[in-house]
């Protein structure tokens, strides 16, 4: 299960890396266009919140991935925080399911492994 809880987290914080590149990209496009299309684009409701969690919670999901090996419950951890942080900032849409759903089932994974895998 940490083996999983591994793969489950690295994976799901690229594909969060790819989502919060975009995210940050996308509030800072709208930041520079300004006004000069208001009826084409629309800011995000909460800026800052947007661009946090496009940086720290594919850092949390692959740092939680790796560390689900030696200490599982801390992985664990770092995951379900990663996964409820994105689903906060994002929402659940097309493009937020894998990440978040990735993240969420490592971080369960890894805090149901109470013994270390057997080899």
């Amino acid at each position: 299960m940490r083996n999983a809880a591994l793969v489950l987290g690295i994976v799901g914080g690229i594909i969060g890396m790819i989502v919060g590149f975009f995210s940050y990209g996308y509030t800072e496009f709208v930041d520079w266009m300004g006004n000069e299309a208001p009826d084409v684009l629309e800011q995000v409701e909460n800026v800052g919140l947007v661009r946090f969690v496009s940086l720290f919670s594919p850092l949390l999901a692959i740092a939680g991935g790796a560390m689900s090996r030696a200490r599982a419950q801390i992985g664990g951890a770092l995951m379900l925080l990663s996964a409820a942080g994105m689903l906060y900032a994002f929402g659940f849409g097309v493009f937020t399911m894998f990440p978040i759903a990735m993240c969420g089932l490592g971080g369960v994974l890894a805090l149901a492994a109470l013994q270390p895998d057997s080899h």
